[in-house]
């Protein structure tokens, strides 16, 4: 049976202070208000990772990194590597994020470096795709994710993949207050899900966590988690938020 995630990304927002508070709050709500059966994952900025690692205490909270380098360790001035964030007590990282894809010019192959670095330190990967404005008015989303995921997850074997978690990010309403309908939404993660099981198998398939991100908040959270290929949410601006992130985590 796959998991029910909620995953905040701060992106490069709060200082240490703030971040730390932010953490220990959402953290009491989930002590006062368990989770029962779903999960939640706060992804930092590295700068939070070990102090909100040591505040997160409460069952079904973990924390995740944004982003790792592809690169065990060396010359690399200004890049993480995966055992750096392993080593921090975070469990999971971001891997693909549009704006790493677009602002950092991350390829298809870069990231399945990334992936498989990883991996090989513990760390379950929730890797995005999705397609741009341009691409989803031409009708290339499908092709677009389908190369995404072709290139940059899909060569793992099925034990590596198994510890993935897969992200669609409609990257046209990121941040700009547009939203996929629930329905555009459930046809890409069917989509999606049906890549999968002509890789892997039913099963696997089944199994598979695909979460929406693309300006989930609390008043559109419950409509889009209704749908059978949507298990949750990665949520930007609305994960500063405690009382908003709370709620959506309350939807699902």
């Amino acid at each position: 049976m796959r998991k029910k995630i909620v995953a905040g990304n701060w992106k490069m927002n709060l200082d240490i202070s703030e971040g730390i508070e932010l953490a220990t709050t959402i953290n009491s709500h989930f002590l006062t208000s368990p989770l029962e059966g779903k999960e939640v994952i706060l992804c930092t900025p590295f700068i939070h990772l070990n102090a909100v690692s040591a505040i997160v205490k409460t069952a079904g909270v973990s924390v995740g990194a944004q982003n790792c380098s592809n690169h065990k360790s060396g010359a690399y001035t200004g890049e993480i590597s995966a055992s750096m964030i392993h080593s921090t007590g975070a469990k999971n990282v971001i891997i693909g994020h549009s704006e790493r894809r677009i602002y950092y010019a991350e390829n298809d192959s870069m990231l399945a470096e990334k992936t498989a670095e990883a991996l090989r330190n513990n760390l379950r990967v929730i890797f995005c795709c999705g397609e741009v404005l341009p691409e989803r008015e031409s009708n290339a989303h499908f092709d677009v994710v389908k190369r995404q995921l072709e290139n940059g997850l899909f060569m793992l074997p099925e034990d590596d993949f198994r510890k993935c978690v897969i992200a669609y990010e409609p990257v046209w309403a990121i941040g700009t207050g547009k939203t996929a309908s629930p329905a555009q939404a459930q046809e890409m993660h069917h989509f999606i899900r049906g890549l999968v099981e002509k890789h892997y198998g039913t099963k696997v398939a089944a199994d598979t966590t695909i979460l929406y991100g693309g300006s989930c908040k609390a008043s559109n959270a419950a409509e889009l988690f209704a749908n059978p290929d949507v298990d949750g949410g990665l949520i930007g601006g609305a994960s500063l938020l405690k009382d908003e992130f709370c709620n959506i985590v309350k939807a699902l």
